[in-house]
């Protein structure tokens, strides 16, 4: 339970919705944390009480605008989909995300991930992921009774609420949903529902070629005083 702190002015309070920072530093952490995000977004997109976001600031204690910290990646069960400009926890139930993703960029320095761990443990994350794709290393961190545990084998990890499994290829991180489905970019999902549009028109006109060569016949045994449709 995250205590609040009483304050007169706590109405007065502005909650910044931005911190100035960049949401990635270059092309690769950035396409992974839209990989992430956008996959957990289909993953959950039939339930409306699960809330997935990408670098959204998140205020745990009302009446304090300077604890915060913005996940690369942070999913909340039990509150609705919408847009927000931070995750004000006080007005969410207080429930704080339980799962929460990190990539490392070259800027981060050992301090500051120690700081968000410490963050993430303190304030009830469930599940914490941290990956480096320059290391292509990649650790997770679960909920015990004392506090966040790392795990110690995340190659075929699933993860208990999303039920995503990971692994670690020769050249990076891939992540499977439970269905075994890999997660795929926005280009390989349009290209895959391309594919499946040309699939399905190269079908219609099979089907289509065969009513009309169908047609021809019951046209020729006409012709030759066949009635087809005694046959």
């Amino acid at each position: 339970m995250v205590t609040q702190i009483p304050s007169s002015n706590q109405a007065s309070i502005i909650y910044p919705e931005s911190d100035g920072q960049p949401m990635a530093d270059n092309t690769k952490q950035f396409e992974l944390i839209v990989l992430i995000k956008k996959n957990l977004d289909l993953l959950f997109a039939n339930d409306p009480n699960v809330f997935v976001a990408g670098d959204l600031l998140w205020y745990p204690v009302e009446g304090d605008n300077v604890t915060r910290r913005a996940p690369d990646v942070l999913v909340v069960f039990g509150r609705p989909k919408g847009d927000r400009g931070s995750y004000l926890q006080w007005r969410e139930d207080n429930i704080p995300p339980q799962v929460v993703f990190e990539i490392l960029s070259p800027s981060n320095t050992v301090k500051e991930m120690i700081t968000k761990f410490k963050f993430y443990e303190h304030y009830g994350v469930e599940e914490y992921y941290l990956y480096d794709p320059e290391k292509l290393d990649l650790g997770g961190w679960l909920r015990s009774p004392e506090g966040l545990v790392e795990i110690p084998q995340m190659a075929g990890w699933i993860s208990p609420r999303l039920g995503i499994r990971f692994e670690l290829s020769d050249n990076d991180l891939q992540i499977y949903h439970p269905d075994g489905q890999r997660f795929l970019t926005y280009l390989e999902l349009a290209q895959q529902k391309e594919a499946a549009q040309n699939q399905a028109e190269q079908e219609r006109q099979r089907a289509e070629q065969a009513e009309n060569q169908l047609e021809a016949l019951r046209a020729l045994l006409k012709a030759k005083g066949i009635n087809p449709e005694e046959l």
